[in-house]
């Protein structure tokens, strides 16, 4: 389904993630919008383009497996599974165009 160069890439992505993330100190501040508990502003920004994401990918014509793949892939990896939904799931193409009739 992936390509070998392509899941290299997607390691190597989630590597760099992982070593650029900036601990949550145990310290509390006064501000809970610009530190820790989850990422403050730009955190919240992020959750709500994946819930935008999320709710494109369900309301889509896709199959339940690519549905389930795509949400997953977003879960598992907020920003980068958002970039890559947005740049490589051919959005155009499985876009529903409007309610479909129950048989």
């Amino acid at each position: 389904m992936f390509s070998q160069s392509f899941l290299t890439l997607l390691v190597q992505f989630w590597l760099f993630a992982v070593a650029m993330a900036q601990p949550i100190s145990a310290t509390v501040h006064d501000n809970a919008w610009k530190y820790g508990s989850g990422g403050g502003v730009v955190g919240f920004i992020i959750l709500i383009l994946d819930i935008i994401v999320f709710i494109e990918v369900l309301n889509s014509n896709r199959p339940v497996l690519h549905k389930v793949l795509w949400c997953l892939v977003v879960f598992l990896f907020p920003i980068g599974g958002m970039l890559i939904y947005w740049l490589f799931s051919n959005r155009k193409a499985h876009m529903s165009g409007g309610y479909e009739p129950i048989a």
